[in-house]
C-alpha cells in the first residue's frame, strides 16, 4: 500500500471533519479569573465544546478575528494590537481599571461543507424540525453554510462598579444582560435580550448552560418574549453561559443556509469565597 499516496487524503478527511466541527459547537470566551485584581493579568481562552464542556481550545487567529474589543472604565480598546497570533490563550494583558469590563469578540464570516444528513440532523439537535425535514427531503448531497460568531465576557476587577454588562455593541445577532450579576444575590431573577440586526428577536431560542464548582453542567431551554428577552434564577454558583443560533435560507449563491452564534459568559456568586477559576476547565484549582 502506498502510504504516502493516502497520507493527503488522511489529512483532507481530518481537516474537513475539523471545519465540520467547528461550524456545528458552540465557541465561548473564558476567562481564568472572572474577579480580579488591579495589575493582573487576563488570560483569555477561545474553547469549543458542546454544552459547556471544552472539547478543543481555539489559539487566536487574526484572519479570522473581526472586532477583538476590551470595553473598561470609559475606555475601548483594541485587542487585536495586544493578541498575538497563535497564541493560546488568545490574550494575556494586565488589567490597570477597576470595576466591570466587558470583552467581545467577532469572528469573520465562515463557510463549511455538510453532508446532507448531518446538517438535518444538527438542525433537529436546535429544535428547527421543520428546516431539517426540508434538507433530508432535498436532493443535493451536501449542504453549504455561511456562518459568523459574536463572542462576550464579563469580569471584575476588585469592585463590580460600572454598567459594562448592558452595552449594545449593536452586533448582528448579539446577547446583552439588562441586570448586573456581580450585585444579584442567590435566587434573584436575571433578564438578558437578544437582539438581530438591532432589533428584539423574539420567540428564538436560548440555552442557559451553568457549570458548577464541581463539574456539573445544569442546562435549560428558554424563549424570548416578543420583546426578546429571557428571564432565568440564578439558581447555583457558577459560571453562566447563555448562547443562541440563528439559522436561515439564503438567498445569496454563496451559500444554501446562513447562520449566526452568539455567546456570553459571566460568573454568580452569592458568597464572599468567590469561585473564581475551574478545575474542570483545565485552569488549575478553584480560589
Amino acid at each position: 500500500m502506498n502510504y504516502k499516496k493516502r497520507t493527503p487524503l488522511i489529512l483532507f478527511i481530518l481537516g474537513a471533519a475539523i471545519a465540520i466541527s467547528a461550524a456545528t459547537h458552540d465557541f465561548f470566551l473564558l476567562p481564568e479569573y472572572f474577579y480580579m485584581h488591579k495589575g493582573g493579568t487576563l488570560n483569555l481562552h477561545l474553547l469549543m465544546g458542546d454544552l459547556f464542556v471544552k472539547d478543543t481550545e481555539i489559539p487566536y487567529q487574526s484572519n479570522k478575528t473581526n472586532r477583538f474589543m476590551l470595553y473598561t472604565g470609559s475606555k475601548k480598546i483594541d485587542l487585536t494590537k495586544a493578541a498575538k497570533d497563535s497564541a493560546a490563550p488568545v490574550l494575556s494583558y494586565e488589567m490597570t481599571i477597576p470595576g466591570q469590563a466587558l470583552i467581545e469578540m467577532t469572528r469573520s464570516y465562515e463557510f463549511s461543507f455538510t453532508s446532507r444528513d448531518a446538517y438535518a440532523e444538527f438542525l433537529n439537535n436546535q429544535g428547527l424540525d421543520k428546516m431539517a425535514e426540508k434538507v433530508k427531503s432535498g436532493n443535493q448531497f451536501r449542504v453549504k453554510e455561511k456562518y459568523t460568531r459574536y463572542l462576550k465576557t464579563l469580569v471584575s476587577v476588585d469592585e463590580a462598579k460600572g454598567d459594562a454588562y448592558q452595552k449594545n455593541l449593536n452586533e448582528d445577532f448579539e446577547l446583552i444582560l439588562k441586570e448586573n450579576p456581580f450585585k444579584k444575590r442567590y435566587g434573584d431573577d436575571m433578564i438578558a435580550v437578544l437582539k438581530f440586526k438591532g432589533k428584539p428577536a423574539a420567540s428564538a431560542s436560548v440555552g442557559l448552560y451553568i457549570k458548577t464548582t464541581n463539574g456539573n453542567v445544569y442546562t435549560q431551554n428558554l424563549t424570548t418574549s416578543p420583546e426578546g428577552e429571557v428571564t432565568f434564577n440564578l439558581s447555583r454558583e457558577g459560571v453562566y453561559l447563555l448562547r443562541s443560533v440563528r439559522i436561515e435560507p439564503t438567498k445569496d449563491k454563496d451559500a444554501d443556509y446562513e447562520s449566526w452564534w452568539t455567546s456570553y459568559t459571566f460568573p454568580f456568586s452569592s458568597s464572599e469565597d468567590l469561585p473564581n477559576t475551574y478545575k474542570e476547565f483545565g485552569f488549575g484549582n478553584k480560589h
